[in-house]
């Protein structure tokens, strides 16, 4: 847990490594299960892959990690995309963004979201992401890192019965 007056300057991130794959996949669990209609991904599936699936993922992929200082472990993960298609590699994806309840409202999703970003220039020329359109924390994080809105997504994912819309967002980056 980020003590009170810990802030995400005092946070460690770093790329995870097929050694941090338990903590990864309790992490991404526990966001899929609080939060299903934030991801694609649904609980019931991801929680039967076995721990090998998560080092795979994590062997092949970019997933940048967050640790306090002193603290309960990882406390926040962020993935980029980059496809390997020539015609597609100049844009990215940010994905799997989540971070523990008690690490909100610190300052740790904002650094996180600047480290991954930092990875992306020099490798793409966009950053994309979706997110749910009634996700207000998320939004305002997305828009004071300089995202802009190109579309929406209605009904993009359907959870129960209920349907949830995506918006659409796109970061130019500098010099790209």
């Amino acid at each position: 847990m980020l003590p009170n007056s810990a802030s995400a300057s005092s946070c460690t991130f770093r790329r995870l490594q097929v050694a941090d794959a338990a903590a990864y996949r309790e992490l991404r669990l526990e966001g899929l299960l609080a939060h299903p209609q934030s991801f694609a991904a649904a609980w019931d599936q991801e929680q039967a892959r076995p721990l090998e699936w998560f080092e795979q993922r994590l062997r092949d992929g970019l997933v940048l990690g967050a640790w306090p200082a002193q603290g309960e472990g990882l406390m926040g993960i962020a993935g980029l995309h980059v496809p390997e298609s020539p015609k597609l590699s100049h844009k990215g994806t940010l994905w799997g963004v989540y971070l523990r309840p008690q690490a909100r409202g610190t300052g740790l999703a904002g650094e996180l979201l600047g480290r991954v970003l930092e990875l992306a220039r020099g490798r793409v020329e966009e950053v994309l992401l979706t997110v749910q359109a009634s996700n207000d924390a998320a939004l305002r994080l997305y828009r004071n890192a300089g995202f802009k809105e190109y579309g929406l997504e209605r009904r993009a994912l359907k959870i129960d019965g209920r349907y949830y819309d995506e918006l659409l967002m796109a970061l130019p980056l500098a010099g790209a």
